[in-house]
């Protein structure tokens, strides 16, 4: 047997402090702050952990222009055990993404683009010939690990002249594969109440708060009635802050109408990891922070609210017998400058910084 590495003083979100005792990767002992027996491995003082964090929208696949990155430079170097790829990949290549996504540090899934190309081109919806049914369901079933569900980029840049179309080949193909949507959303056409009626419960409307003209906002910050009714059956709201898909303003109507913070997400590829607005998952968390959600909320948005929706309970789990998936993390004080999609830029006193992550057995530093 080998022996009990153990983490100490790390702070929970519900504000206990415990030692984490682990073994072989396996969790084997929580317990009260300096009584977990073992050798130390860290002296956690002053830092927060909690379940691997979950990004549910990035683009991981390298070799992809201008929506690419690497999958550890996105995933663990940030403190996200777990990724979820957005649609970088359709049937075409989906299967060489699985085979590299075994090779990283990082867990990941995907969504499957409906689009059989993927993100080879930023307007894969503008020729419906692409959408090539047969292809997605045999992807689908040859990865059903992998695949967590299918990705449509309803806005007009991607969609061309094809409007509404590819949403309703993408809920046929919903209906056939059994897998929920996630459906980008931003300038019309399609009118944003098209896309809303064809949305079911458990597909997830990703970019919900962007602060485009098609946004899910009325002029004076109360929200759509279709957005109501999308969320009071069961639409799931995600984040996907990206390069222009979130407005402080827009958020801030979303709080105040008691919109539910379902999970936060980066859409992070490497030009606005490296040059902004969304630098990390670190970063667009401490947004929402700032936006007043407290640090319990905003860790549940990549915690357990991703693993719910992901049907992976287990990932948003610290308990003994469990694989060891943790975050650590600091809430640092400090002026730290936050700007959004549009360039409207906030000033933050407080912060959170990813540290590490105990993963596949190990401990990462971010």
């Amino acid at each position: 047997m080998g022996t009990e590495n153990v983490l100490r003083n790390l702070q929970l979100v519900d504000g206990r402090t415990v030692d984490i005792a682990i073994r072989d990767g396996i969790i084997s002992a929580i317990t009260p702050a300096g009584q977990a027996e073992g050798k130390t491995v860290l002296d956690g003082s002053g830092l927060y952990v909690s379940s691997g964090w979950i990004d549910l929208h990035v683009h991981a696949v390298p070799e992809l222009h201008p929506y690419g990155d690497d999958i550890d430079e996105i995933g663990v170097k940030q403190g996200v055990t777990t990724l979820v790829d957005a649609g970088s990949c359709g049937s075409d290549r989906i299967g060489a993404f699985y085979a590299e996504s075994l090779l990283t540090a990082t867990n990941v899934l995907a969504f499957l683009n409906i689009s059989r190309i993927g993100l080879e081109r930023t307007d894969e919806l503008s020729q419906l010939k692409w959408i090539d049914r047969d292809k997605a369901v045999q992807a689908a079933a040859a990865y059903p690990d992998f695949i967590v569900g299918l990705k449509a980029r309803i806005s007009q840049s991607v969609v061309k002249e094809n409007g509404i179309q590819p949403l309703k080949r993408a809920r046929a193909l919903s209906g056939e594969t059994k897998l929920p949507l996630m459906v980008h959303i931003g300038s019309a056409p399609p009118d944003i109440s098209e896309v809303l009626e064809l949305l079911e419960p458990g597909d997830v409307i990703t970019h919900y708060l962007n602060g485009k003209s098609n946004n899910l906002f009325h002029a004076d910050g109360t929200p759509l009635q279709g957005l109501l009714d999308a969320a009071a059956k069961g639409v799931h709201l995600d984040v996907g802050h990206g390069t222009a898909s979130f407005s402080f303003r827009i958020a801030e109507q979303a709080k105040k109408a008691g919109i539910a913070l379902n999970t936060i997400s980066t859409d992070i590829y490497r030009g606005n990891r490296l040059n902004g607005p969304v630098y990390s998952m670190s970063h667009v968390l401490s947004k929402f922070l700032y936006l007043g959600y407290s640090l319990e909320e905003v860790i549940y948005a990549v915690t357990r609210n991703a693993a719910l929706w992901l049907k992976r309970p287990g990932l948003a789990d610290i308990s003994v017998g469990q694989q060891a998936n943790l975050t650590l993390f600091a809430l640092e004080e400090g002026r730290k400058e936050l700007t959004d999609s549009e360039g409207d830029v906030r000033v933050a006193d407080h912060y959170i910084e990813a540290k590490g992550v105990f993963a596949n057995g190990s401990l990462i530093t971010c």
